[in-house]
């Protein structure tokens, strides 16, 4: 078992790896929604194994869906139910997972139900508003058991069929992800409206190219409006590729200790559009080689602080906190005041840990702003937050005596970090 907290130790020199990540969180927990309600048995190849994806395979299953678990190869072959929930009620356990919760929700509305929704104490204080509101609309039976807009939540099928809904966008693209994920489902399929401001629009983005693979049709008549047609999912194989946001701290670890990462079957073709992270290097100074298949990022002689609107990949707002320490000047994060409501309020939790390393850092209104300096030891809290706890590691790749608390969270999406950022000591290309 790791020791807490976990004392990161520097690099003796630069790095030159060609590192492994796992499969994509997002890209794995919405193939297996549509792999679930599609007619016929599926295969998802190259999947992630974490607390997030094993809450979708355990919440599936309690729905009486079939999944099958490969671990050696990191395989799942998933008997699809074709539109229906074999279930007609169940308790269901999301944990920690976001996705999970609003993904399996508008599931729920295409059963009888009632279906009981609950998750551990830090997902019953993220937002559900947004999405149980838009279930009630479209005539599902939603029965909140303690603070309203959250978990836990009795959901009901009944009178829903589809139609038209509208749904708030500020808050997180989830809600409008999930209904779009069963709308194939629906007997008059779906128009989903978005009103104001899109975050995170490449998820929306990368939900509708998942459905298409799966055969749905999607129109987007303009920015903000998508019309699902009915129809529903046919079975297919799918490659789940590495996933962009945990390879950013190693792209990051490139820039931070020198030297070069390179990371396959991640590049111009990729559906996640955190990806664009390399692009944020890029105007660092760092040099980025993106093949179709392969990205590489090169440490720069001079890292140029930057500001830069990260609300199309915010995941990656706290890794570019760990490269801004290291900056020529200060770096200033905008378009991300939503990520205040993830698994704790990052920008808080950004600024407090940074300060607690000696470095004058400073919230704003939708960001941060960090001043480089000298680090000082010390003990980084997490919040329960895996992004924290992978992220802040960083710094200890250039300074000693950063410790980091609580480093099994990261389980939550990637169990095997610290055996991967250790990994950087001593390189070995995949095969070796």
């Amino acid at each position: 078992m790791i020791r807490d907290p976990y004392e990161i130790e520097p690099l003796a020199g630069p790095v030159d790896a060609t590192v492994v990540v796992p499969g994509s969180k997002s890209i794995t927990n919405r193939a297996l929604v549509c792999a679930a309600l599609a007619s016929g048995t599926s295969t998802l190849d190259g999947v992630l194994l974490a607390d997030d994806t094993e809450a979708m395979i355990d919440c599936l299953g309690a729905l009486g869906l079939e999944v099958d678990v490969d671990r050696t190869v990191r395989r799942l072959r998933i008997r699809g139910g074709a539109g229906t929930l074999p279930r007609t009620t169940a308790a269901l356990d999301a944990r920690l997972s976001g996705t999970t919760s609003r993904f399996i929700a508008p599931m729920l509305a295409l059963g009888d139900g009632p279906y009981r929704l609950d998750g551990g104490r830090p997902l019953r204080a993220r937002p559900m508003a947004p999405g149980l509101r838009a279930l009630v609309e479209l005539g599902a039976t939603v029965v909140e058991e303690s603070e309203p807009g959250h978990l836990p939540v009795s959901i009901g099928g009944g009178a829903v069929n589809g139609g038209e809904i509208r749904l708030p966008a500020d808050l997180s693209s989830q809600f409008a992800s999930g209904l779009l994920l069963v709308a194939p489902c629906l007997e008059r399929g779906l128009v989903v409206r978005l009103d104001g401001d899109v975050v995170s629009r490449s998820y929306l983005d990368m939900t509708v190219a998942v459905m298409e693979q799966f055969g749905a049709r999607v129109e987007q008549p303009d920015p903000r409006t998508f019309v699902v047609a009915p129809g529903g999912y046919e079975a297919t194989d799918v490659h789940i590729e590495p996933d962009a946001s945990a390879a950013s701290y190693f792209f990051a670890a490139a820039v931070i200790a020198g030297g070069r990462v390179r990371i396959d079957g991640l590049g111009l073709n990729s559906l996640q559009g955190d990806l664009a992270f390399v692009d944020v290097l890029g105007d660092m100074g760092a040099t980025v080689e993106l093949g179709s298949d392969y990205t590489e990022v090169t440490s720069a002689r001079t890292l140029h602080g930057i500001t830069v609107d990260m609300g199309d990949l915010s995941d990656t707002a706290q890794t570019l906190a760990a490269v801004a320490v290291f900056a020529d000047g200060p770096t200033e994060v905008t378009g991300i005041g939503f990520i205040r409501r993830k698994e704790t309020d990052r920008i808080a939790a950004v600024v407090t840990e940074l300060r607690r390393c000696g470095i004058d850092a400073t919230e704003t209104d939708d960001g941060f702003r960090i001043v480089p300096g000298p680090l000082r030891a010390a003990t980084i809290e997490t919040y329960d937050d895996h992004r924290m706890a992978m992220s802040f590691a960083l710094l200890g790749l250039r300074a000693p005596g950063i410790c980091i608390a609580d480093p099994g969270c990261v389980a939550k999406t990637f169990p095997t970090y610290w055996d991967a950022l250790d990994g950087l000591r001593n390189p070995r290309a995949p095969g070796d």
